[in-house]
């Protein structure tokens, strides 16, 4: 139970985490989009996926190994194996920021003449620093994730992202007087401040534990001194497969950056100016919005991986399933909801959050809907990688993920191309992707865990609650729109859903007071559920 416990916290605390980093991405990205418009987008997100995808090859597989090898362990209280596994990992990913840095910053020009997007030659030389701190910072990530303590890790996100949000607002409006490129490069050049007092307090924060990692060193089992040789193997038999699968959904965005753009040109007959417009809502306006759900969903994925590590290196697999089943329900608790309500109040939130640009939040709310569909599928996905790297089944989501990345790249080619799906298509092909890799995965977790999903508690209900409150947020957002207006409406609307689905799913018992006791602070909240459900 205290295991069980422990996931949960972690996975409250890296949402919570979560949820404030978006809300600071949202104050960074609405107003920027304000700020610096369709074309501007366009400079901006030139730079950002060529950036993501070196820095997926830099942190996505290394630190998930990490978190991997310690709770390992630290579950046989082999501590001071524990702490070399770190210190070998922090070597690896300061030589990989250094190179990752170093190549997009002097290879920006070969860059932008490859994407065809020239104007993102600024952005992408102002981030290139970014890829040398956050490496570090994510070794230190990874390490604390290990020992299942998520604080630091949220610590340092935030802290991260408020530097990022605040540097890169003000010398976007700074430069914006220059042009669009130097705006969208000022914009850029945030991640790297983020980046560098990111790591600044994470580090600081292991310098105050010290102390205590020392004695838990000095006091632990010491039974097989592994080489260097043999960690750097051991973390790369992990982490390469990681990478790999993170990577691909990478690529998928590198592709779509060239392919939509060519195809919306070239296939649909769009000028290039419309291509640069209707790219950067999807991929300016439309992805924030969706990124914002999936927080939960990968704090989930964050705290299973540890968790699950432990209890299988001690072949408790009774433990495994009861964290497996729960994983995937939580997953669906909060992708269900959040995917249903984009959906129905997709055009009301594009015009709330882009009042400057009404027409570009009118004509991007239908990729919205469509891309709202892929949050619980999203969610799923995330969940479950976590559950198979726990397992020691990293390559396995890789493959699926490859086979939905499949089907996005179909749908992408040959969708854009008409005219009256244009960018539609792209948004329809990432669903597909998402979808595909999901069920995929599902089968996967059933099939290595053995665990007996409990159709109507994991599934049923979440579904259900989902399309109660669904009914309750169009209906109060139309009574609502004729009397106070969209943005209001909106907001309360989306107020009125939570409230609607947090109590059915209290009622229909899709959430236990047990479970609701294991959440930080808990007590309270289970008492009050207990009152409801007798």
């Amino acid at each position: 139970m205290e295991n069980k416990k422990t996931f949960l916290k972690g996975a409250v605390i890296m949402g919570l985490a979560g949820v404030i980093i978006k809300f600071m991405g949202a104050f960074f990205r609405i107003p920027l989009g304000n700020i610096i418009g369709d074309n501007g987008l366009a400079y901006y997100q030139g730079a950002y996926p060529v950036y993501v995808f070196l820095l997926t090859l830099s942190t996505a597989g290394i630190p998930t190994a990490i978190s991997k090898l310690i709770s390992e362990r630290n579950a046989m209280e082999e501590y001071a194996e524990a702490h070399r596994v770190f210190r070998v990992s922090f070597a690896m990913m300061f030589v990989i920021g250094l190179a990752t840095s170093c190549i997009l910053f002097f290879g920006a020009g070969y860059i932008c003449d490859a994407m065809k997007n020239p104007g993102a030659y600024y952005s992408m030389r102002a981030i290139a620093p970014a890829l040398f701190f956050v490496p570090m910072m994510a070794a230190f990530r990874g390490y604390f994730q290990g020992m299942q303590d998520m604080a630091p890790t949220a610590t340092s996100q935030i802290v991260e992202q408020f530097f990022r949000v605040g540097f890169g607002l003000a010398f976007a409006i700074l430069f914006l007087s220059s042009g669009l490129e130097f705006a969208a490069a000022g914009a850029s050049s945030g991640a790297a401040f983020g980046g560098l007092f990111g790591s600044i307090a994470i580090f600081t924060i292991y310098i105050r534990r010290k102390k205590g990692i020392l004695n838990n060193i000095k006091n632990g089992v010491v039974r097989v001194r592994e080489s260097t040789g043999t960690i750097v193997k051991k973390v790369l038999v992990i982490a390469i497969p990681v990478t790999i699968g993170a990577s691909i959904m990478s690529i998928m965005n590198l592709i779509d950056t060239a392919l939509v753009m060519r195809r919306l040109q070239n296939g649909a007959g769009f000028s290039a100016e419309a291509a640069e417009s209707l790219y950067g809502q999807l991929s300016g306006m439309v992805a924030s919005i969706i990124n914002f759900p999936q927080v939960i969903s990968m704090g989930i994925a964050v705290s299973l991986v540890p968790v699950i590590s432990a209890a299988y290196k001690r072949k408790d697999m009774e433990f495994v399933n009861k964290n497996v089943e729960l994983g995937l329900r939580t997953a669906l608790l909060i992708g269900l909801p959040c995917a249903f309500g984009i959906v129905v109040l997709s055009k009301p939130i594009m015009l709330l959050l882009y009042p400057m640009q009404k027409a570009s939040a009118v004509s991007s709310a239908s990729c919205l809907l469509i891309m709202g569909i892929g949050v619980v599928f999203l969610s799923s996905v995330q969940t479950l990688t976590g559950m198979l790297q726990g397992i020691g089944k990293a390559s396995v989501p890789v493959v699926n993920l490859a086979l939905g990345a499949c089907v996005k790249i179909a749908c992408t080619y040959f969708l854009v191309a008409i005219p009256e799906i244009n960018v539609r298509g792209a948004a329809l092909g990432t669903v597909c992707a998402y979808a595909v890799a999901a069920v995929l995965d599902f089968l996967a977790v059933k099939k290595y865990t053995k665990t007996r999903f409990n159709i109507g508690l994991t599934f049923v209900k979440p579904f259900v609650a989902t399309v109660i409150m669904t009914g309750a947020v169009y209906l109060s957002y139309k009574i609502l729109f004729a009397v106070a207006g969209n943005s209001i409406a909106a907001v309360l609307s989306v107020l009125v859903g939570v409230v609607v689905y947090g109590l059915v799913i209290v009622i229909i018992k899709g959430i236990t007071a047990e479970e609701a006791r294991a959440l930080p602070k808990g007590n309270k909240l289970a008492k009050i559920i207990s009152k409801i459900q007798r």
